[in-house]
């Protein structure tokens, strides 16, 4: 019977996996075969994958000897050097600050040169909200990143922050679209981060219409606890946008839309696919959720703890694919959703008698504002971060899952993966028949 160490080893291995299969360079590529040719392209990366994306989509120009207009890169970090004929900039992430602003203005710069003849891509993936996130004209910096940190202590669900986010942002809900409405045509290549792969909340849907209202939003923002303290300015912009004193934003039936066709290259789904071929090859059977993880990240560990500790003791691989959420309050610790599902699993699995590892990692390789992807736990761990003086009820209430795991050699670290499709939670038995 495998021990738990070698669950570990195919765990990360099935992790790896699903990585490989969504690598944006493979996946653009073989997009770019089916597409018309331009004769001249502008590029546009926005996203933990831009740079990935960006080289398959020069060295496909090169190759066809479409010319490269030029274009700009925004990315979580500087990495390798990359095409030298695009703008390079580092945003801010998960939260935008001053590099994030940077990131937006010259985006406008750059959005500004695409003319008549033009055929502009933009490579569209997770974590381009934050990386050239900027507030609309009338807020201020400090009043949008309020606004951002209300959002996220409320741990909404993706779609209702990203509705909400996207009217307060300055390329949010279309507007790159309006800003690019001189170019001949624009195609949007996309990464998806998101439950349902909805364009229009991939990056806060840059490239798509909104087709909200600020009534809907005033509406939905009431309904937000009041101790959240959603700032006063929120509900003051939607009501100046009401009474025609501010302009909507972009909607569905505008023209310059009409220029804007749309390619989905890549999404969970297609990581989970992964996993599940390499769990097989394995030797494992596997069993994959026909619904993705959206709940609160405590709440879908501990349900998925009671999964395995109720299930037949065969060799098995359970496969999760998704996004949870995390309702941070203002006295919080550090950690990130796939290590808070991984601690309250923890304690569904402690129970377990058999050989038993869940792995939670995000795809991009990195969990909230921390180093690690996330983490793997047997039914061990919990006694285990109880022994190195750590309670873990207490790290689940403060959200505060890195200390622990941190302490007992369980975070999962594998750099950043230059690709962001959400979540995989891997869970690995087994069995006693080996």
């Amino acid at each position: 019977m495998p021990g738990l160490a070698q669950l570990r080893h195919d765990a990360i291995a099935i992790y790896d996996a699903a990585i490989q299969g969504v690598q944006p360079r493979a996946a653009l590529t073989e997009a770019l075969a089916t597409c018309p040719r331009g004769e001249r392209v502008r590029l546009i990366g926005l996203g933990k994958a831009a740079r990935a994306m960006a080289g398959a989509a020069v060295e496909y120009l090169d190759s066809l000897g479409i010319p490269l207009a030029g274009g700009l890169l925004v990315m979580p970090d500087e990495g390798p050097p990359s095409e030298r004929r695009l703008i390079r900039l580092v945003g801010d992430h998960p939260l935008p600050g001053t590099r994030s602003a940077a990131a937006a203005s010259a985006l406008a710069i750059e959005a500004a040169q695409a003319v008549a003849g033009d055929e502009v891509w933009v490579l569209l993936s997770g974590g381009t909200s934050s990386l050239i996130g900027a507030p609309i004209a009338g807020i201020s910096a400090n009043e949008y990143l309020a606004l951002l940190r209300v959002l996220g202590q409320a741990g909404l669900p993706i779609g209702d922050l990203n509705r909400v986010r996207k009217r307060f942002s300055q390329w949010g809900a279309g507007r790159l679209a309006y800003a690019l409405r001189r170019a001949e045509r624009v195609r949007l290549f996309v990464l998806s981060d998101v439950p349902g792969d909805d364009l229009g909340d991939i990056g806060s849907g840059p490239t798509m219409p909104d087709p909200s209202t600020a009534t809907a939003i005033r509406q939905y923002l009431a309904t937000l606890p009041a101790a959240l303290l959603v700032p006063e300015f929120a509900d003051r912009l939607l009501e100046q946008v009401e009474r025609g004193a501010l302009p909507e934003t972009p909607k569905p039936g505008d023209g310059f839309f009409d220029r804007v066709t749309t390619h989905l290259i890549g999404s969970n789904a297609t990581a989970r696919h992964h996993a599940a071929r390499r769990a097989r090859d394995l030797g494992y059977a596997v069993v994959e959720s026909g619904s993705l993880l959206t709940d609160g990240a405590a709440e879908a560990g501990r349900w998925i703890g009671r999964q395995i500790a109720t299930a037949p003791p065969t060799a098995q691989a359970w496969i999760w694919g998704g996004e949870t959420t995390v309702s941070l309050g203002a006295d919080h610790g550090l950690g990130g959703r796939c290590q808070e599902l991984a601690l309250a699993a923890a304690q569904g699995l402690a129970a377990v008698t058999d050989p038993v590892v869940l792995l939670a990692g995000g795809t991009d390789g990195r969990d909230g504002p921390t180093d690690a992807a996330g983490a793997l736990v047997d039914p061990q761990s919990w006694g285990a971060i109880i022994e190195a003086g750590i309670d873990p009820e207490e790290a689940l209430v403060r959200h505060n899952a890195y200390p622990a795991f941190a302490a007992i050699g369980g975070l999962l670290r594998r750099g950043l993966t230059g690709t962001n499709v959400m979540d995989v939670v891997i869970a690995l038995s087994a069995g006693r028949d080996g």
